[in-house]
């Protein structure tokens, strides 16, 4: 079954941390960029950051110095390490394929005291 699972969401203290993870099957995964998107109650969808299959990344601005992106491609696996949560960083998190437009289902991240 072609698909991708993202796990690790939850609620998190203003200023902690999480991990998220994105798995991958039925697809060739080494060979895909691979992304993770989010998006907030009431926002449009928008990148967070991007891994190519050789390993260069790009982020959000906003993620900057607090997020990394990496990705192990012998396990079809991508994660997302986030830092320095802060509440506008609430959001429904995807992990995405963007060559073959291929989604996961999403995972809640809430930073709140």
């Amino acid at each position: 079954q072609v698909q991708l699972v993202e796990s690790g969401g939850g609620l998190v203290q203003p200023g902690g941390s999480l991990r998220l993870s994105c798995a991958g099957s039925g697809i060739i995964f080494s060979i895909y960029t691979m992304a993770w998107y989010r998006q907030a109650p009431g926002k449009q969808r928008e990148l967070v950051a991007a891994i190519t299959r050789g390993g260069s990344t790009n982020y959000a601005d906003s993620v900057k110095g607090r997020f990394t992106i990496s990705r192990d491609n012998a396990k079809s696996t991508m994660h997302l390490q986030m830092a320095s949560l802060k509440p506008e960083d609430t959001a429904v998190y995807y992990c995405n394929a963007p060559q073959i437009n291929l989604w996961g289902q999403g995972t809640q991240v809430t930073v709140s005291s």
